[in-house]
């Protein structure tokens, strides 16, 4: 199997880490607990923090929901399929079931596993393939690989105006492996974010966020994508929090620090902070993502909400250091009271 870049195994490692932290954190909000002071700076009074953020955020963002599943059109199953070079299998027609299609040829490597889904339920198709893994064989480069990305999302009626770029990743073979292995690039893929007026969805390909991915590997054979493109409609216009208050829930302890790449002594960061002489926070960035910040599904089915949040970006100033923080604060002014009564 193919290993991402250091770049791209860090991110991983860090993000996943993040969504274990984010769930532990939301469930300590849901059950009214103070567990979540654990995933938070503990400065004393004599903190300053100050907001030096050059970037302005509208002055409310909408809450998108979620309509009821339907079946993906024609027009977009036969695209997905000829995309992925199925065409001789026949073409699913759509329905709200869902569709599968596995291929496994006899193999002793275990190369050339196909699979092809279609999952009305969370809106979401995906195709991989193993085939050409190893292989690193004119593997496109990175503005070949956009340039291609955003024509394969058009043969889904996805422009543009609909999409953000994310970083273009390479994949590479095991290192240190001199049998079958290349030990090289092997496959080059990139995150389309779904935009939602403007503003994408955090996170990135490693992740099912809404939007398109897509992997190109050896010859520019497409080797993956994943389509999640849940039908959504404007639910509720909702104030933006004020500075104040953000920095209130920072005060308050209710702010989740975001982890490093590849970091194994978070905790420990995290308690540090407290000695911080002034926190100054000179960045925020609004994302969207699905749910309600703060609280946990109660079952199986896809979040019936798709709400903003944000990433803050401060400098934790300690005297005769200094440290560059990330931190995960909610930022509509309505989930900022509601998430410090509990």
């Amino acid at each position: 199997m193919p290993r991402r870049d250091r770049h791209k195994v860090e991110g991983m490692k860090a993000f996943a880490f993040f969504t274990v932290i984010c769930a532990t954190a939301f469930c300590c909000f849901a059950a009214g607990t103070n567990s979540m002071e654990r995933f938070s700076p503990h400065f004393t009074t004599n903190t300053k923090i100050l907001w030096q953020a050059t970037n302005r955020l509208p002055g409310s963002f909408w809450i998108y929901k979620r309509l009821p599943t339907r079946p993906f059109l024609a027009s977009v199953i036969s695209n997905a399929v000829i995309l992925a070079s199925l065409e001789a299998r026949g073409f699913p027609k759509p329905s709200t079931n869902e569709f599968f299609m596995a291929i496994n040829p006899s193999n002793p490597m275990g190369m050339g596993l196909i699979f092809f889904l279609i999952q009305p339920s969370t809106t979401t198709i995906t195709y991989c393939t193993t085939n050409q893994m190893l292989s690193t064989n004119d593997v496109p480069d990175d503005e070949t690989v956009r340039r291609r990305a955003f024509e394969c999302a058009a043969r889904f009626g996805l422009g543009r105006a609909y999409l953000i770029p994310k970083d273009v990743y390479s994949a590479s073979n095991a290192p240190g492996r001199t049998d079958i292995f290349t030990n090289g690039i092997c496959a080059r893929g990139i995150y389309l974010s779904r935009k939602l007026d403007g503003i994408g969805f955090f996170g990135d390909a490693n992740e099912r966020r809404e939007g398109f991915s897509i992997e190109f590997g050896s010859h520019g054979r497409i080797r993956s994508f994943e389509l999640v493109w849940p039908n959504l409609e404007r639910y509720q216009n909702s104030p933006t929090a004020s500075r104040a208050e953000i920095i209130h829930f920072i005060r308050a302890q209710r702010i989740i620090v975001i982890p490093n790449a590849d970091e194994a002594t978070y905790f420990q960061r995290v308690e540090g902070l407290a000695n911080a002489r002034t926190f100054t926070i000179t960045q925020i960035t609004p994302y969207y993502g699905e749910g309600v910040f703060g609280e946990t599904p109660t079952n199986d089915a896809p979040p019936e909400f798709i709400t903003p949040f944000a990433e803050l970006e401060a400098i934790a100033d300690f005297g005769n250091s200094n440290a560059t923080v990330r931190l995960l604060s909610p930022v509509l002014s309505s989930e900022v009271s509601r998430l410090l009564a509990k």
